[in-house]
């Protein structure tokens, strides 16, 4: 028999604390038994070292990043690469309660999304990057609001930002996916392995692309949105 596990409620209120993750988010797998790290040498690139278009993915999605590497850097690498699937790597329950309608999972901790089916099943998830802890432009703290919402609103790939820049506004959000006022998922090419953002969540663009084509749902009269936890930090 499956084993279901209950994703817990989350507060309304906004964090304060300083997030966990300032560096690398290799460094949690380099000594876990299925990984090892290795440092990145002037020259090296995900196509240089990852050929394989799948090997790649799926060492970007362990360490939370599309980013370019750069000397210095340590990633880590399922020691097992060729056989090992997104699927076997994911930081979230395969099953849950049925929640009864289509879920997303954000979970700053990890650095995670995840996508729920109305069974209860998941059936995909990729890497993350929420709002910082203060953002020197604004002058506050960013980070992305948590709690339990629905999806309202999302546009194409020729979704930008009426706010930043600050005075111009026009930064791109691809596929963006609005839940809560100006909060909203979108696509970059720039995910960090950190939290980096003025308090949207961005997402590798083909995971963007795949959200909002393929999974969200916007409310109608015969069904509501597509439901939205953000976890605690």
């Amino acid at each position: 028999m499956a084993k279901y596990i209950v994703l817990p409620m989350v507060s309304m209120a906004m964090g304060v604390c300083e997030s966990a993750f300032g560096g690398q988010f290799a460094e949690r797998y380099c000594k876990q038994a299925g990984f090892h790290c290795i440092n990145i040498k002037s020259g090296d690139s995900w196509q240089k070292l990852f050929p394989d278009e799948k090997h790649r993915d799926v060492v970007k999605r362990v360490n939370r990043m599309n980013t370019r590497l750069r000397k210095g850097m340590r990633i880590a690498v399922p020691n097992n690469l060729p056989y090992t699937d997104r699927m076997d790597i994911a930081p979230f329950p395969q099953l849950i309660n049925p929640p009864g309608r289509k879920l997303v999972v954000v979970d700053p901790k990890v650095l995670a999304w995840g996508a729920y089916n109305r069974q209860g099943e998941l059936v995909h998830w990729g890497p993350a990057s929420g709002g910082k802890n203060y953002c020197r432009d604004v002058r506050r703290g960013c980070r992305t609001v948590r709690g339990t919402y629905s999806f309202y609103h999302k546009r194409g790939a020729g979704c930008r930002s009426s706010k930043y820049p600050l005075r111009r506004g026009g930064a791109p959000m691809p596929y963006c996916m609005f839940f809560y006022k100006g909060y909203a998922l979108h696509g970059s090419p720039v995910v960090p392995g950190y939290h980096a953002s003025h308090g949207c969540v961005r997402l590798f663009n083909n995971d963007a692309k795949w959200l909002n084509t393929e999974f969200i749902d916007l409310p109608s009269y015969k069904r509501r949105g597509t439901k939205i936890i953000i976890n605690n930090y």
